[in-house]
């Protein structure tokens, strides 16, 4: 009885530890996918889309339509190659029609990682790594 409790009590810690991680995963997918939804709206309809980032209400989405939130515990920033570090305000991605992208990398940090999520310029592609 006292192993099955030991043993219970420790995958209940093991479980609780890795539940933020889950969440910074998940939300760095989503958002990675939402930024690849407005690069296809921009190219489908040939008319420029923006992602936008309130960085201080901490929500996300393409710009005129539903905003999602972002998990609690994690903080978000982004790296602009212009204005360098940006940890407040609204930050727009735009994606143009023709496929280029102007916008910087966003990073979503967690307690122990960190995900990039990041738009090429040129043909406005979207790569995330941690």
């Amino acid at each position: 009885m006292f192993l099955a409790s030991l043993i219970l009590g420790l995958s209940t810690v093991f479980f609780m530890n890795s539940v933020p991680s889950v969440r910074l995963d998940a939300t760095g997918r989503e958002m990675a996918a939402t930024i690849r939804h407005a690069r296809s709206v921009a190219q489908n309809r040939g008319e420029d889309q923006a992602f936008m980032i309130n960085l201080d209400t901490k929500q996300y989405g393409l710009e005129g339509r539903g905003m999602k939130a972002i998990p609690g515990e994690i903080s978000v920033r982004v790296d602009d190659p212009f204005a360098g570090e940006i940890r407040s305000g609204t930050y727009p991605i735009h994606f143009r029609a023709y496929g280029g992208a102007e916008g910087g990398t966003v990073i979503l940090q967690g307690r122990k990682k960190a995900i990039y999520i990041q738009t090429d310029p040129v043909v406005g592609s979207v790569a995330t790594r941690q």
